[in-house]
C-alpha cells in the first residue's frame, strides 16, 4: 500500500497498481490548486462552471522546473503544459529598491560603492577557502559581509525561522556563485542563472494534474494514518479502520513516519520549518511588482516571499477580470519553527498584518479574498554532523517501509523529480509482486 496521494504517491500507484491512502479528500498533497469565489470565503476543489474564482495553491507557488524530459512529456500528455521564463527580484522595503534575482549578479542596482565593496569581499572570501560548517558560515564565505548583512542573512533568518546559524548548507545551486557573472552584473546586464530560469505549469492547474493521475489509481480518501504497527505490518487510521500490508511505500515526512511507527534512533530528528501561506485576491496597487515572485529580507509581518500567481498566468484570476489586468492573485509565505503552529486567532491576525503591509507598500489595494493554508513540513534541514536521516531511513527499510519523495527522504526536489521518484519506486514494487499489473 501507499501512504500519501501527493505527486510521488500518485506516480507510484500508477505503475504498481497499489492502493493509495490519503488523509485529505482531494489528491495532490501540497501541490494542489483550489478556488475561492469573491466575495465568499468557501474553498472549492474545482473551478466553478463560470470560471469566476481566484485560483490559489495550497502550498504557494509550486512550479515545475527542471526534471527528466520523459517526465515532462508524461505531464504534458495528461494535462498540457505552458512554459515561462522566470522573473524574480529582491525587494528592500526601507529603500523601496527592487534588485533582480540573484542579487550577486546584479550589483549595479546597488550603486558603484556597494558593488565594488561586495565584489572585493566575494573575491577575498573565495580566496580564503575555509570550510563552512553551518549555513551562516557558508553564506558569509560565499558572499562576504556586505551582501550578507544586506540580504542573505536577514532573508535566511526569516526563511529558516532562525535556524540558519545551526543547520548545514544545502541546495547551494539555489544561490549560484560565479565571480565572472558577478563582475559582469556590476557593470552591465548579466544573463539569467539558477535552477529555475525556465519553468512550466499545467494549463488547467495543478489540481487537474492530480485529479487526472488519481483517476487512474485505487484511491482511499479521508484516511489519516495515526499509528503503524511494524511487527504486525498494520496501519491504523483516524476513522478507526486498520489495514495490513506486505510492503509499505510512504510519502509522509520522515519525522512523522518515525513517530507513527514508534521507532527511535540514537539521535534526535533533524529540523523542519512550517509555513503559513496567505493567499490573497485583490485589486493591484500602483506599485505592484511585475515579477513572478519577490524575496523579502525584512518585513514587519515576518514574511520572506511574495509571489504573484497571476503574473505567471492570468488564468489564476476570475474569468471576467483577466483581460483588464487590474487584479492580482497573490501568495505570501511566512516560516515558523516546527511545532509552533499559530492558533486560528493568531492566523487571522497574521493575515491582517500581511494585507496591511502589502497595502502600505502599495502592492495591493482593495482585497476580495484572503485564505490561509498551513504546510506542516515545508522546508527540511539538517543539524551539523547529524546522521539522523540515514539512520531513520535504514530503520524504516528494516521493517519493509520505503520512503519516497521530497519530505519522505528529507531533501529538496521539484514536482517533476517527485513524479520520477514515484515511478521508480512503483516499478520496483511492481516487479517484486507476482500479482502486479502488466505495466509494459
Amino acid at each position: 500500500m501507499i501512504l500519501g496521494a501527493g505527486m510521488t504517491g500518485l506516480a507510484a500507484s500508477l505503475v504498481s497498481g497499489l492502493p493509495v491512502y490519503e488523509a485529505e479528500e482531494t489528491p495532490g498533497g501540497i501541490c494542489n490548486s483550489y478556488y475561492v469565489s469573491p466575495p465568499g470565503r468557501a474553498r472549492l476543489s474545482v473551478s466553478p462552471p463560470d470560471g469566476e474564482a481566484y485560483r490559489f495553491e495550497k502550498g504557494g507557488g509550486h512550479w515545475i522546473f527542471g526534471g527528466d524530459p520523459l517526465i515532462l512529456r508524461f505531464i504534458e500528455q495528461i494535462v498540457g503544459l505552458k512554459s515561462y521564463v522566470r522573473k524574480s527580484a529582491i525587494y528592500f522595503p526601507k529603500r523601496g529598491l527592487h534588485v533582480p534575482y540573484p542579487i550577486q549578479n546584479h550589483l549595479r542596482y546597488l550603486g558603484p560603492e556597494i558593488a565594488s565593496k561586495a565584489l572585493r569581499e566575494m573575491l577575498e572570501s573565495r580566496a580564503d577557502a575555509r570550510p563552512a560548517g553551518t549555513l551562516a558560515e557558508w553564506l558569509r564565505a560565499s558572499f562576504g559581509p556586505t551582501l550578507g548583512e544586506m540580504f542573505f542573512e536577514p532573508f535566511h533568518e526569516l526563511y529558516t525561522a532562525g535556524l540558519w546559524r545551526q543547520v548545514i548548507p544545502q541546495d547551494s545551486y539555489k544561490s549560484p556563485v560565479d565571480l565572472s557573472l558577478a563582475v559582469q552584473g556590476a557593470l552591465d546586464q548579466a544573463p539569467a542563472t539558477g535552477y529555475n530560469v525556465t519553468f512550466s505549469y499545467p494549463i488547467d492547474g495543478l489540481d487537474m494534474l492530480a485529479r487526472q493521475m488519481a483517476e487512474r489509481c485505487a484511491m482511499y480518501y479521508g484516511r489519516k494514518a495515526v499509528g503503524i504497527d511494524v511487527k504486525r505490518k498494520a496501519v491504523s487510521f483516524e476513522d478507526g479502520s486498520c489495514v495490513q500490508y506486505e510492503s509499505l511505500v510512504s510519502t509522509l515526512p520522515l519525522n512523522r513516519m518515525m513517530e507513527l511507527c514508534g521507532l527511535n534512533v540514537d539521535e534526535g530528528p533533524d529540523p523542519s520549518v512550517s509555513v503559513l501561506v496567505v493567499n490573497v485576491g485583490a485589486r493591484k496597487g500602483p506599485r505592484c511588482p511585475g515579477e513572478h515572485w519577490v524575496y523579502v529580507p525584512e518585513s514587519r509581518a515576518g514574511f520572506h516571499r511574495v509571489g504573484f500567481y497571476s503574473n505567471v498566468d492570468p488564468s489564476f484570476l476570475p474569468k471576467s477580470l483577466r483581460a483588464a489586468g487590474e487584479r492580482g492573485s497573490i501568495y505570501v509565505e511566512k516560516a515558523y519553527r516546527d511545532g509552533m503552529r499559530p492558533t486560528s486567532k493568531e492566523t487571522a491576525a497574521a493575515c491582517e498584518e500581511v494585507v496591511r503591509e502589502l497595502q502600505e507598500w502599495e502592492w495591493i489595494g482593495e482585497v476580495e479574498a484572503v485564505d490561509p493554508t498551513w504546510i506542516e513540513v515545508a522546508y527540511t534541514w539538517s543539524w551539523q554532523g547529524s546522521r539522523w536521516k540515514a539512520k531513520a531511513l535504514r530503520a524504516l527499510a528494516e521493517h519493509n517501509i520505503v520512503q519516497v519523495g521530497r519530505f519522505a527522504r528529507w531533501n529538496f526536489q521539484g514536482i517533476a523529480d517527485s513524479i520520477r521518484d514515484g515511478f521508480i519506486a512503483g516499478a520496483a514494487v511492481a516487479a517484486s509482486r507476482k500479482d502486479a499489473p502488466d505495466v509494459r
